[in-house]
């Protein structure tokens, strides 16, 4: 698979659970049904794929960049991030 090699050529090893094993992809799966019931079907009917991907890119913005997540502080999720390698930086 061209994934699989072009992550060997970088020296990482991909993250795969033994066969049936549903917590690699539970986060990815859980995800996706979010964006599924709040852009794909809530706004639904689309004319064309274009209006599909456009709206699914602005769903993921908002998830990442504006939406405030109560466990981490009522703070976006790339913010939390941000604000997590800046501490790492004054660590090291």
């Amino acid at each position: 698979m061209r994934s699989t090699d072009r992550l060997a050529d970088a020296g990482i090893a991909p993250s795969v659970g033994s066969r049936g094993d549903s917590h690699d992809n539970a986060l990815a799966e859980s995800v996706i049904g979010l964006c599924q019931t709040e852009v794909i079907r809530r706004r639904g009917p689309w004319r064309h794929l274009d209006a599909v991907e456009f709206a699914v890119l602005a769903w993921g913005h908002w998830f990442n960049t504006r939406r405030l997540l109560e466990p981490i502080g009522y703070v976006a999720p790339a913010e939390y991030e941000e604000r997590y390698y800046e501490q790492q930086a004054k660590v090291v």
